[in-house]
C-alpha cells in the first residue's frame, strides 16, 4: 500500500482541498466522504454506494435451520445458538 503525505492549509471556515488524484481515483462520480474523528486524527473515506444485489442467495443456512424460517422466534433463537456455539472457547 502506497501511502501519500500532503501538507494543506485550512481556511477560515475551516475547509480543505482533496488532492485531485484522490478524488478521481476514490470518489469517481460520487461528491460524498465519510469523516471519523479520533483523538488528533481525522479519517478521510469515500462513501461508496455498495451494491446488495451482489450479496443475494449467497448465504447458506443449512436445512434445519431454513425449515425452522416459518416461525420468526424459533429461527431467531436457532441463528443465535448456532452463532454462539461456533464462537464458543
Amino acid at each position: 500500500m502506497k501511502i501519500n503525505a500532503d501538507i494543506k492549509k485550512v481556511d477560515s471556515q475551516g475547509r480543505i482541498v482533496l488532492p485531485r488524484r484522490w478524488r478521481e481515483e476514490e470518489l469517481k462520480d460520487g461528491n460524498e466522504v465519510i469523516i471519523i474523528e479520533e483523538k488528533g486524527i481525522l479519517k478521510i473515506i469515500p462513501k461508496k454506494k455498495i451494491e446488495l444485489a451482489q450479496f443475494f442467495d449467497t448465504l447458506d443456512f443449512g436445512e434445519e435451520i431454513l425449515e425452522k424460517l416459518e416461525d420468526w422466534t424459533e429461527f431467531e433463537k436457532t441463528l443465535l445458538k448456532e452463532k454462539y456455539t461456533e464462537n464458543a472457547p
